[in-house]
């Protein structure tokens, strides 16, 4: 009986030093979370896609209570009344965000840009573009294999089979940067959206010299510089035979539309231009010379009668 007392008293000692050996531990390496990390971190879409730039929309939450300040923080899918709803939490103030939008600059398509080649393996950019240039002269532009597809997790981007180029839903696009990331091509933009959703952007990544740019594709940029020049506001830029639109300098003024040569500056979303003065004056002139002329209308009798009297006195 005593041997069996002596173990449960031994055993209640260890276990009442393990515990408090355990509650010590417990408290010196505590770490402190705060609780407003669970709170912002409820509001948060919980997308973790990255497109804010941290790890997760866990690691967003953090960010963002430990900065103390939500300058240059931001949610691409919930937007600006997410942010607005972290700034309550935080009591911070949530600096008012320009909405942005993925811009595929390439319009190499079927009919601009013709195939040279056929591509017969795995459907992937990722591994055609380590294997070889694409099955056109222009080993800059689109794939067509999808990749982008496939990263977006909002459903806002799918091929065009007729163009065999993506194309962006801007109703759905979050601006996350997935189909960024995943094209090896780099010929999709993160862009600011623009007012009434219009913008402008130069639509090629071809960084080849001009005639050889052409030969690829008819719509490429072949680095004149004409662009350039007609830009009042140095918001272009020409770098390895590339022109480049800087859309925080650029106030869509679409000189630089009506300057390329070559069809490559877009201009998304705009009303139709209005004829100008010197187009017009031809189109005025050409429909003068083309309208009947008016013919005299035909005397009757009684006024030859009355007139020829006159005419002899």
């Amino acid at each position: 009986m005593n041997v069996i007392l002596i173990a449960v008293i031994s055993l209640g000692v260890i276990a009442l030093v393990a515990a408090a050996i355990l509650y010590l531990a417990s408290k010196k390496f505590a770490v402190y979370e705060d609780p407003r990390i669970a709170q912002v971190a409820e509001v948060l879409p919980q997308a973790n896609c990255g497109g804010c730039g941290y790890p997760g929309c866990s690691g967003f939450a953090d960010a963002c209570v430990k900065a103390g300040s939500l300058e240059g923080k931001s949610c691409p899918v919930g937007g600006q009344a997410v942010m607005t709803q972290i700034a309550e939490i935080l009591g911070l103030d949530a600096a008012a965000a320009d909405p942005m939008v993925a811009v595929v600059r390439c319009n190499g398509t079927c009919a601009n840009r013709p195939r040279v080649n056929q591509y017969d393996g795995a459907k992937s950019c990722a591994i055609a573009a380590s294997l070889y240039g694409g099955e056109t002269g222009c080993s800059f532009g689109c794939l067509g294999c999808g990749d982008c597809v496939a990263a977006c997790q909002f459903d806002a981007i799918h091929m065009n089979p007729e163009t065999g180029l993506p194309e962006v839903d801007e109703a759905k696009c979050t601006a996350c940067g997935a189909c960024v990331k995943a094209c090896p091509k780099a010929i999709i933009e993160i862009r600011p959206q623009g007012k009434k959703s219009r913008r402008i952007y130069v639509q090629c990544v071809n960084k080849d010299k001009g005639a050889v740019a052409r030969k690829a594709c008819t719509v490429a940029c072949i680095g004149c510089g004409k662009c350039m020049k007609v830009c009042p506001f140095e918001a272009i830029t020409l770098e390895n035979n590339l022109a480049y639109i800087d859309p925080n300098k650029c106030k869509s003024c679409r000189k630089c539309e009506e300057a390329c040569p070559q069809n490559t500056i877009i201009a998304l979303n705009f009303p139709p231009r209005k004829p100008k003065a010197d187009d017009a004056a031809p189109v005025a002139k050409k429909a003068e010379a083309t309208a009947p002329k008016a013919t005299e209308t035909p005397k009757s009798p009684e006024t030859v009668a009355t007139e020829a009297p006159k005419a002899e006195a």
